[in-house]
């Protein structure tokens, strides 16, 4: 039975980072057979990893059989922004009136490595943006916000819009603004410096959707 919940893991993360990259799109018709054969599975580990993202609604069954990514709307894209303005801006309040963390130290480094420009792969920068967000939330004594932000952020990255661009410049340079704040311990600036993060954030997704 271990041995079967432990394939059943493999698989489910396989496919929900195949989704998360890209790799299967909302337009994509997907089979159990197809994918089965793809991975090289049997189908009872790989039901059950379909189960428990249909349970997320990550995907959805068709009434033919069939499996399709669940398309993420601009509306619930703007929806987390909104979200996570308000709760994000609260947790770097309370961050900078406590000990800076070696994360945030370590998120400094990283967000400066870009704020020099250049082309840049999406899931490269999405990994240390990551990590930035969840130093943020720790920092805070918020793990529970890191947990909420970790689902918040899967279901945004499956946004096509999310994967327009590729130079983070700007985002890099707004999340130094954050630490820094953070760092000289003014919670009222650690908040402002997230919200026109977030605000800056709904600007681009807005002008990217205006030049499709």
């Amino acid at each position: 039975m271990a041995d079967k919940e432990t394939l059943t893991q493999q698989i489910y993360r396989d496919l929900k980072q195949r989704i998360l990259e890209g790799r299967f799109s909302s337009e994509d018709m997907l089979t159990e057979r197809t994918l089965a054969l793809e991975s090289g599975i049997s189908r009872t580990p790989l039901r059950a990893a379909i189960s428990r993202l249909e349970k997320e609604d990550v995907i959805s069954r068709l009434p033919n059989g069939a499996l399709m990514v669940r398309e993420v709307t601009v509306e619930q894209l703007l929806e987390i922004v909104q979200i996570r303005r308000l709760l994000e801006g609260a947790a770097a309040a309370k961050a900078a009136t406590r000990a800076i963390t070696p994360a945030l130290l370590a998120s400094r480094d990283a967000m400066r490595a870009y704020a020099d420009g250049g082309d840049i792969a999406f899931d490269r920068f999405w990994l240390d943006d990551d990590a930035f967000h969840d130093a943020v939330a720790h920092a805070a004594g918020l793990p529970l916000l890191a947990t909420m932000l970790t689902e918040m952020r899967g279901i945004a990255r499956r946004c096509t819009i999310t994967r327009t661009h590729d130079r983070f410049d700007q985002q890099a340079r707004e999340h130094l603004d954050i630490i820094d704040a953070i760092a000289t311990k003014d919670a009222t600036a650690a908040r402002a410096a997230m919200e026109r993060h977030f605000d800056s954030v709904r600007a681009r997704f807005l002008a990217w959707l205006s030049r499709t």
